[in-house]
């Protein structure tokens, strides 16, 4: 899985710390910040793009719709513009079985 949760929750993270957890460029965030309008960083005095865990997890379904799923950023535009909360839903359910099977896997890894 490409998303990396951070070690501590922090109430912003930068570009950069963001672009690592899901192991892309920051040009591709700045990128999906313009397309999709669910992302909304705040920005400080600098200029600097401040991601709130809330952007993160916006960030989590559009890369799942996009890179895992295969949408293009029209289709995933139109999925969330359309049923926003039963894509969030299915988002959820299937990250909930990966770590699930990941679990799993480790389990058995572990009695091996």
């Amino acid at each position: 899985m490409p998303y990396r949760k951070p070690k501590i929750e922090k109430v912003f993270y930068s570009i950069g710390e963001v672009a690592d957890m899901f192991q892309v460029n920051t040009s591709l965030i700045r990128f999906w910040e313009n397309e999709f309008d669910i992302l909304k960083p705040k920005k400080n005095k600098k200029g600097n793009r401040l991601f709130t865990p809330e952007d993160i997890e916006n960030i989590k379904i559009i890369y799942h719709l996009v890179r895992e799923r295969g949408l293009t950023l029209k289709g995933a535009k139109q999925k969330l513009k359309d049923n926003k909360e039963d894509t969030i839903n299915k988002y959820e359910l299937v990250d909930r079985l990966k770590d699930i099977r990941q679990m799993l896997l480790d389990m058995r890894d572990h009695m091996d």
